[in-house]
């Protein structure tokens, strides 16, 4: 999936009259622990506490969702609705209410929406594009963030390699990655729900396919560490999907030891007594 110029930069427009462009830092401590330059790129530092900006008014969650998420959408104005178990059954309902209430569905998987994630992900290279990353580990859910990063790799015109991240909890697109085509995986991830997937988007599968140079797993355990060491070496809260780039790039610090690696810190939308728990069981 690749855009014009011009279709990133009206997607920036429409970004920047809402909020500034994300940082990204190179941290010290995350270098030592993996033995790598490190570049994370901090979009659990908007408004919203994640990439960048939805524009649903109506949002469907399934129950058990973060109590501190649906409060802050609350308080953004959104009607929010609990339904299911997780977040495929959410999904399935919301189309549900869209075709009953004649509602505009704004899936978690559009060309429109993916032009406006790679808006991240075009400045982290463009601010690295004198010296690119070798690696960037980028979180999959349903895929918009990983095709935002295929796209904006085109955009700007790197060879960073990108390595897809899911949880051994719901690995959807990894099996489907390997096997070439949609297959469906049970969810039970606890800790990672943003990428809580039980049946790929096929759109977003393809790009995947094509795009991916891996697709690799990391348990909640896995990412409990890297939610610590986010917290310790950089002070940064991530929620279990933010963090499951960093823990990717922990598991494979030997194969990216001594090069640049880059890691997508997608968001820090985590209950507190669920960071708390995690910080205590180190």
């Amino acid at each position: 999936m690749k855009f014009t110029h011009d279709e990133i930069a009206d997607a920036q427009r429409t970004v920047y009259a809402a909020m500034p462009p994300t940082p990204q830092y190179a941290w010290p401590l995350l270098a030592q622990r993996l033995g790598a330059t490190v570049w994370a790129k901090h979009e659990n530092h908007t408004p919203a506490g994640a990439f960048k900006i939805r524009g649903g008014l109506t949002i469907v969650v399934p129950h058990g969702n973060s109590v501190e998420k649906n409060a802050a959408m609350r308080a953004l104005g959104v009607t929010l609705v609990e339904h299911g178990d997780e977040f495929q059954t959410a999904s399935e309902h919301a189309a549900l209410l869209a075709e009953r209430d004649g509602l505009h569905r704004v899936p978690s998987f559009h060309r429109d929406l993916v032009r406006g994630v790679a808006t991240a992900y075009v400045e982290f290279f463009e601010a690295l594009k004198h010296n690119p990353p070798d690696v960037l580990f980028v979180p999959i859910g349903l895929g918009s963030g990983f095709a935002g990063a295929a796209a904006a790799r085109a955009h700007v015109g790197v060879p960073t390699k990108l390595i897809g991240v899911v949880s051994t909890h719901a690995t959807a697109y990894r099996d489907s990655f390997i096997a070439g085509r949609a297959l469906e995986s049970p969810v039970s991830t606890v800790l990672a729900d943003g990428m809580a997937c039980r049946t790929p988007v096929p759109e977003a599968l393809e790009v995947i396919r094509q795009e991916a140079d891996d697709v690799v797993t990391v348990s909640d355990d896995e990412v409990a560490e890297a939610m610590r060491a986010l917290f310790t070496d950089t002070h940064n809260v991530a929620e279990g999907a933010g963090a499951a780039a960093l823990a990717a790039a922990m598991q494979q610090r030997e194969r990216w030891r001594g090069q640049t690696v880059g890691i997508s810190v997608t968001g820090g939308n985590v209950d507190a007594a669920m960071f708390g728990d995690v910080l205590q069981r180190h």
